[in-house]
């Protein structure tokens, strides 16, 4: 009899036109094993605050969507609110399910993984975590206020407290993470560092979409959210003093959405900077994009709890060399054990701006650091061999 297998992600881009969803490429692989396979998740698109057009399946498996009421803001007490709504009705489709032989489970969310970790804890069913990020660690970054914060942020710590404390098996997209969940976990033997990445032959695929580059011009690239946690400004900052000292070939392509992308954008205008911001592209169209430009740039601002971000594994699978200001101890270990770019000062616009500019006027040292971040690619983030552990898992 096959197994009988439920992955829960609150938050995917699975149906949002994004041909890399860690979570579709796992169902896909578990599909080759003769898995059944129910993949759940919200209605309502946190990406694009709109509902889902719930049509979108794959054929590859059955997919639920569980309602939750649409939220404006990525930090309001509404969205909190639709984050209940939406545990409370997955419990109830939970509860009249029939029983799965194991459940593989997003976080965050909090609310929603903390149902489906009690779900599993009272019928006895394997429970494994694949934690995206750390809440509410991250939140503490936004708002910002000592003490006050650590109160309010009390009953969120618990919940990730006690959905880490369930979990048989913790797979976690860095170490850093583990580190957070295996301080209350005590059942887990074995910890799986699985990072986000890529599928190497899907983003090596040859796409023509007419677009060129002038050989006389530096690209530097930049992908993602555009929202409070990523210091574009200072980037821009950087690049204005470069243009100062009559540097002025390097061009600032941005590509994706947030809260923040007009503010960017208005302050671009306002240095006078040589910026293209060209919204959030199709996976596709965005591979091609970087792996036309010279330099990629990962900007994240003090204090973060991020650590291997989605963006770096797409940077190394083009064998671009990186400017970061990240300050997780992992990601720049990485980029100084594989020599894969240069590790800066946070904050420090003088430090990022002759970074950029020791890269942009040595071609040869582009090509070398690229192709040390390319072989980072191939080591670490190819989901051809990284994913196979988490099917390991699953059956």
């Amino acid at each position: 009899m096959n197994k009988d297998i439920i992955i829960i992600a609150h938050y995917t881009d699975y149906f949002d036109n994004n041909g890399n969803c860690r979570f579709k490429y796992i169902i896909d692989l578990l599909k080759q094993r003769d898995v059944e396979v129910e993949f759940i998740t919200s209605d309502f698109s946190h990406i694009k605050k709109i509902k889902r057009d719930t049509t979108c399946t794959n054929p590859n498996c059955k997919t639920t969507f569980i309602q939750e009421p649409p939220y404006r803001k990525n930090v309001c007490f509404k969205r909190f609110y639709s984050h209940y709504v939406m545990s409370r009705n997955l419990n109830n489709y939970l509860q009249n399910r029939k029983k799965p032989d194991s459940i593989y489970c997003a976080v965050p969310s909090l609310s929603i993984a903390k149902v489906a970790a009690k779900y599993a804890k009272d019928n006895h069913i394997k429970f494994i975590i694949d934690i995206q990020d750390l809440w509410p660690e991250a939140f503490k970054m936004i708002l910002n206020v000592p003490i006050l914060t650590d109160v309010l942020m009390y009953p969120m710590k618990k919940h990730a407290d006690y959905i880490y404390k369930a979990a048989d098996e913790i797979v976690a997209v860095s170490d850093t993470y583990i580190h957070r969940a295996i301080r209350v976990n005590k059942k887990s033997k074995k910890q799986h560092c699985i990072f986000i990445g890529t599928d190497l032959d899907f983003f090596d695929e040859s796409v023509d979409y007419k677009i060129s580059k002038p050989e006389d011009e530096i690209w530097l690239a930049y992908i993602g959210t555009l929202g409070n946690s990523y210091d574009i400004e200072r980037v821009i900052d950087a690049l204005a003093l470069l243009q100062q000292k009559g540097i002025s070939n390097i061009k600032f392509i941005i590509m994706g959405e947030g809260p923040f992308k007009e503010r960017f954008k208005r302050y671009a205008e306002s240095k006078e900077v040589w910026a293209e911001f060209t919204g959030r592209l199709d996976y596709k169209k965005m591979t091609q994009v970087l792996k036309l430009c010279d330099i990629a740039v990962n900007p994240i601002k003090m204090g973060s709890a991020a650590s291997i971000v989605n963006k770096v594994g797409d940077y190394a699978a083009a064998a671009l060399p990186v400017i970061n200001t990240q300050e997780s101890k992992e990601y720049r270990g990485l980029i100084a054990d594989y020599q894969a770019g240069f590790n800066c000062i946070n904050g420090d616009v003088f430090d990022v701006a002759e970074k950029i500019l020791v890269l942009a006027q040595n071609k040869s040292l582009r090509k070398e650091m690229g192709a040390n971040n390319r072989r980072l690619a191939e080591e670490r983030f190819d989901r051809k061999k990284t994913y196979q552990e988490v099917v390991e898992l699953l059956i």
